[in-house]
């Protein structure tokens, strides 16, 4: 998809400062139909990016492996030219592989459609071997190597590399059938709009959307209840808990670009979901340049937002979790298992203290800490926010919690996935301020949970931890948390693992 021009994309700053009504973070009840469509959704489905990425590699393999075992029949097992021809041969499936992505030839409809793609599958092998063969040319090796090896890879090669991709189209077809690999969106507003952005969307051939529902604030003499086929499940704050149940990539607004009070007015409410939000731009007077759209088959979409630390992006912070938690279990065993002997002989009680915490898109999690409080006076919902010698916490306790020696067991909820390594801290779900929850305190606070909370993260090394005791602590922290899901990246995820230890140095707020 093509990437907007960023000038006319709305920043998050300007929809958390519009000033306009909200209750998004505050979800109404959803009527017994939406719940029962949320319910419908509740499983992941598989990413069409992720599916064809996987296939590019597979791809990649099996030509590989296939020239390898023709040299190994003609040559002999690395008789002649040993590392001449793997490297020819691995370079020539990764050309391959690079001219069938140029082609679109990893789309979903064109992976559905391999017979009527089958001469630009043989242009790209054809043209790989031609490069091949103009580049040994050039360099004047062209007779050190067996012309029948490669006719024989080329037919070889050519034969399974299409085989396999009717194989892929049937499982394609089979997983889209089942709802197992699709792209889940809601419409935005209903009416005439709605009704002709369904249409245009239904038209498109090999289409990966599946609609599963319209939400409008608007009454049903201006939004009727059924649009195109589909239902009205409820309002824009119904829509926030039906997408905590349900399992949706796509908000698709339905309304005018000029109609902007309007949009701000949506977004506000709707920018705190961790899915791609975008504005149907198919009835739009206002003509952007090409590249200011994503598409949607032959449909023209503007992207608002885009959902955070998606696709392949996801896969490489999930193995940093797995490497990085692993490495910290290890190294740090020493320190947890003299830990849980000196709170098993300090109080009575269990050595772990298990609390319920927000995780991503506000799930419930079990979040695990060493017990540093009495047995009989701990605060599971921390209600109460811990102060500075506060009588409920133990003498092993003080030092734990002012070390976070007390936080080591979430190495074990990040290597088992409820917690990330690197995020913004999950909070219990009763913590509150001045007898207010934190998303009372604070606009948009719920989008600190686009992303799966943190054992550590940028606000933390900030300074930003320890008592929230204030409403403006609380405002911080959630300003660097959404600094960080804006701005994620690897090297930021390494920048804070690698400032926690010397941050937490500074133990003046942690009590």
């Amino acid at each position: 998809m093509n990437e907007i021009d960023p000038a006319h994309r709305f920043s998050p700053e300007a929809v958390r400062k519009f000033d306009g009504p909200t209750n998004g973070d505050a979800p109404g009840g959803m009527n017994d139909v939406a719940r029962q469509v949320a319910s419908q959704y509740r499983r992941d489905t598989m990413s069409p990016i992720m599916v064809s990425g996987v296939l590019r590699m597979v791809e990649f393999g099996v030509l590989f492996l296939s020239g390898l075992c023709v040299y190994f029949y003609f040559v002999g097992f690395f008789n002649y030219l040993a590392w001449q021809y793997p490297v020819t041969i691995a370079a020539a499936s990764f050309l391959a592989v690079v001219l069938l992505d140029v082609t679109d030839c990893y789309q979903v409809g064109s992976l559905m459609r391999p017979i009527a793609n089958f001469g630009r599958i043989l242009l790209v092998w054809a043209g790989a071997f031609a490069l091949m063969a103009l580049t040994a040319f050039v360099t004047k090796m062209s007779e050190d190597y067996s012309r029948l090896l490669f006719g024989t890879w080329f037919v070889v090669g050519f034969v399974l590399l299409f085989s396999l991709r009717l194989v892929m189209s049937r499982l394609i077809r089979r997983w889209a059938r089942d709802g197992r690999m699709e792209r889940r969106a809601v419409i935005v507003g209903g009416g005439k709009a709605a009704e002709i952005l369904i249409r245009s969307v239904e038209k498109q051939p090999y289409n990966d959307i599946r609609i599963c529902g319209i939400f409008d604030d608007r009454s049903d003499k201006r939004s009727p209840p059924i649009v195109a086929g589909y239902p009205k499940l409820g309002t824009i704050s119904e829509l926030i808990e039906f997408a905590r149940i349900a399992r949706i990539d796509m908000l698709i607004v339905s309304l005018p670009l000029t109609a902007e009070t309007r949009v701000l007015q949506l977004l506000k409410k709707l920018w705190v979901l961790p899915v791609d939000i975008r504005l149907s731009a198919h009835s739009n007077a206002l003509q952007f340049r090409p590249r200011a759209y994503s598409f949607i088959g032959s449909v023209p979409m503007l992207d608002i937002f885009d959902k955070p630390i998606n696709d392949w992006d996801s896969v490489a912070k999930r193995t940093f979790d797995i490497v990085f938690s692993l490495i910290g279990i290890i190294v740090f065993s020493p320190v947890m298992l003299a830990t849980a002997i000196a709170i098993k002989l300090d109080s009575k009680g269990p050595v772990l203290f298990k609390q319920k915490r927000h995780g991503f898109n506000n799930e419930i999690i079990e979040v695990y800490k060493f017990r540093s409080m009495y047995t009989d006076r701990s605060d599971p919902t921390a209600k109460q926010t811990v102060t500075k010698n506060d009588p409920r916490v133990t003498r092993v306790g003080r030092f734990i919690r002012k070390t976070s020696i007390d936080e080591l067991p979430q190495f074990v909820n990040s290597l088992l996935g409820s917690l990330s390594l690197i995020g913004p801290r999950p909070h219990a779900i009763a913590a509150q301020s001045h007898n207010l929850l934190y998303n009372e305190v604070v606009d948009g606070y719920f989008a600190r949970h686009k992303v799966k909370p943190g054992v550590t993260g940028w606000a933390q090394i900030n300074g930003w931890r320890g008592e929230m005791d204030t409403n403006e602590k609380i405002r911080m922290r959630t300003e660097y948390d959404l600094y960080y899901i804006e701005n994620w990246s690897l090297l930021f995820d390494l920048r804070i693992l690698f400032l926690t230890p010397i941050r937490l140095l500074n133990t003046e707020n942690a009590y």
